[in-house]
């Protein structure tokens, strides 16, 4: 945790500071750290340096992405919704709730969740037999409003704590391996069916691309339901797996994220760092 600490002071200080270029020297001292472990500890995240990092906190980086994407989210449209979503080489199933499920709210379903380190703090995923139905973050404020959280979706289940049984899942979303070796994972989704459309169309988004409100409403054959879209990607159970950190504002400015904005740009950033790097 503490490393990712570390990092989040280091988005706030670059985004605040990105116009005036600083150097490793002031980033480091900004931190605490020396030049050298800086670097170490940045390349170890992100894989690259603070420097290079800059670029994929701008407004103008978002805008141009945002603008670049037109072409993808074609391809996304044309290759239909049928198949699983790629996170990575992540490959990404999910089984939607029956409308008996729904209406009893998780009646005799049992849910295990953990806590987790990842490269974005600590995160609390909660499994069924049928898959996760829950990935949330949290920093040093704790794990209690995601429980809350993960208690109201699923009223009626019998939720115990299990690490054991989802340190698998936390391995296969943020391991080593996540980025090289091809995995599957299911997902059990409860939500309305407009929501569940939403979701479905956000698992087709590829990796290192932005999107806007009003895109993500085009491609779910609704255009004129962005703020029905808006709504359904703030309710995602399923944080960074169902990528709704693609999703911005038309001005490219980051905002609104359920998990602090801070952690959105860490995630755009680190997604378009690890998407860089595997076309070299």
């Amino acid at each position: 945790m503490e490393d990712y600490k570390r990092i989040e002071k280091i988005i706030i200080f670059l985004e605040k500071n990105y116009q005036k270029q600083p150097s490793l020297e002031k980033i480091s001292a900004h931190i605490g750290l020396s030049p050298f472990h800086t670097q170490r500890l940045f390349k170890r995240w992100a894989g690259i340096s603070p420097k290079r990092f800059i670029q994929y906190l701008t407004i103008g980086y978002a805008k141009t992405i945002l603008k670049d994407s037109g072409s993808l989210l074609d391809a996304a449209y044309a290759s239909g919704l049928s198949g699983p979503g790629r996170l990575h080489d992540l490959f990404v199933t999910f089984d939607a709730v029956t409308p008996g499920e729904y209406k009893n709210r998780g009646e005799n379903l049992h849910i295990q969740y953990g806590i987790h380190l990842c490269p974005f703090g600590f995160c609390l995923i909660g499994v069924t037999s049928r898959g996760i139905s829950w990935l949330s973050f949290f920093g040093t404020e704790g794990p209690e409003r995601s429980l809350t959280e993960l208690s109201h979706q699923w009223k009626g289940a019998k939720i115990e704590e299990n690490p054991q049984a989802t340190e698998e899942y936390n391995e296969k979303i943020f391991g080593p391996e996540a980025a090289s070796k091809p995995q599957l994972l299911t997902l059990f989704l409860k939500g309305t069916n407009f929501q569940i459309k939403v979701w479905e169309a956000l698992l087709r988004l590829p990796p290192g691309s932005l999107f806007t409100y009003a895109d993500l409403a085009a491609f779910i054959g609704k255009p004129h339901a962005i703020q029905a879209a808006a709504a359904a990607v703030g309710h995602n159970p399923v944080s960074f797996v169902i990528p709704c950190h693609r999703i911005l504002r038309k001005s490219g400015k980051i905002s609104g994220y359920r998990w602090g904005p801070t952690r959105k740009k860490a995630m755009i950033a680190w997604e378009a760092a690890h998407s860089a790097a595997s076309r070299r």
